[in-house]
């Protein structure tokens, strides 16, 4: 997957993608060398995804900063159940 491409995609995109992988990989249809460019495509999709996911906390950790409009304070994103 070209990193072009992969930068224009959504997070739901990505993951829409990574699970088609996922499922293809488990179902075991894949040759070796599909096997290892499809592993190697969902590394890339899962290190996408993440990199969305943490913009997203950035952003909501800035709402929470910004109750009045003003930055008073920081605090982490503390999602309950996530560690």
């Amino acid at each position: 997957m070209d990193a072009p491409d992969l930068a224009a995609l959504s997070f739901e995109d990505a993951l829409k993608r990574l699970e088609a992988i996922v499922q293809r990989l488990e179902s075991g249809e894949a040759s070796l060398e599909d096997s290892i460019k499809l592993y190697t495509d969902g590394q890339e999709l899962k290190k996408h995804c993440e990199a969305k996911l943490q913009s997203a906390t950035m952003r909501i950790e800035a709402i929470q900063q910004n109750d009045a409009g003003e930055a008073v304070s920081t605090r982490p994103f503390d999602a309950p159940g996530v560690s």
